[in-house]
């Protein structure tokens, strides 16, 4: 993101796409394109597994349970045992 945003004159920017390309400069969009696909394509599964532990925080887990909680209390009315 960092490296795109000069590109374009903004701060930061994620994706672009080029309209137009010169015949010069077709060498280095292929690199760019190679760069690209080595540090971020290909290490999809790496870099998706390096963040996280798929562990909830403690935030989390007490939404969920308040969540499930909720969820019990409306499955059966106050009164009522559940049974049909």
């Amino acid at each position: 993101e960092a490296r795109l945003g000069p590109l374009v004159h903004r701060k930061t920017r994620t994706t672009f796409a080029f309209t137009q390309i010169n015949s010069e400069d077709k060498g280095a969009l292929a690199k760019l394109v190679a760069a690209i696909r080595t540090n971020y394509n290909d290490r999809y599964d790496e870099i998706l597994c390096r963040w996280g532990s798929n562990v909830l925080g403690p935030k989390s887990v007490a939404c969920i349970a308040n969540w499930k909680k909720q969820k019990l209390k409306t499955a059966h009315p106050p009164g009522l045992s559940g049974h049909c």
